[in-house]
């Protein structure tokens, strides 16, 4: 395959794959997704996304687990990863690569899959993963750090389990988490506890109809009003803030 570098391109892209329930079962890509980001504007350049059909189509479930829909008819005349390796390869190589745990799963999975096929992997000119990343910077504010704690705590809806809206949402996530990191940065005294206290709102579960504590991201105690005078007062002292006034007159794009 032809070699073509893109050094300042970012890919985010994420992996469905089967679940192996025995010792020895191998993990088989259903599914790729990826879009490619201008690190500079966060513009998204390119996306592609496709279902995945393993040599084994018995190891892909009749019926989904998940709210994915994922199943063995979806996948039935899906293409083979081998007739989609050399569009992956040229979304991958030589990007640096982003995601949610990649480092880990999707990686590994990407160098396994083109190893089978017989084919040199795609590499990266670096690897940013979310995971790690927000775990040091972040903190544990949003929970145990899974792509759906944190989506909960920013209120981005419920994770789908399908490979480009999970992207498509790992990128998101990211803009939220730099914007309070940033706006904490900028004012710590002033913001230092403040967005990281949390009330826990009772919410039923879908899947068992339980009653679950789920955090969410505002200010314990004191309702709208106080949280609005606590803005205002922030606003009002940022007013020679430079950095912190441009944020603001441009959040409306930044977090769209």
């Amino acid at each position: 395959m032809e070699i073509k570098t893109f050094p300042s391109e970012i890919v985010f892209f994420d992996l469905e794959t089967t679940v192996p329930n025995k010792t020895g079962q191998h993990f088989h890509i259903l599914e790729f997704g990826a879009i490619i980001v201008c690190p500079r504007k966060l513009e998204e350049l390119e996306s592609f996304t496709t279902l995945i059909q393993p040599k084994d189509i018995s190891v892909v479930s009749l019926r989904s687990s998940r709210s994915d829909g994922i199943t063995r008819d979806k996948v039935r005349e899906a293409p083979s990863f081998e007739d989609v390796a050399e569009k992956i390869y040229s979304l991958l190589n030589g990007r640096i690569w982003a995601g949610h745990n990649i480092r880990r799963f999707d990686c590994v999975r990407i160098k396994e899959a083109f190893a089978e096929i017989g084919k040199a992997a795609p590499e990266p000119s670096g690897i940013i993963d979310s995971l790690g990343l927000l775990s040091e910077k972040f903190g544990k504010r949003a929970g145990n750090m899974k792509m759906a704690s944190l989506a909960a705590y920013f209120g981005l809806g419920v994770q789908k389990h399908r490979s480009l809206d999970d992207v498509r949402m790992n990128l998101e996530v990211l803009k939220h988490c730099a914007t309070v990191l940033f706006l904490e940065s900028t004012l710590p005294n002033q913001l230092e506890g403040q967005w990281q206290s949390s009330s826990n709102i009772m919410t039923r579960s879908r899947s068992n109809k339980q009653i679950a504590p789920r955090v969410m991201p505002y200010v314990k105690g004191g309702g709208l009003g106080k949280m609005t005078h606590n803005v205002k007062k922030l606003l009002s002292k940022a007013q020679g803030n430079l950095a912190l006034q441009n944020l603001i007159k441009h959040s409306h794009s930044l977090l769209r």
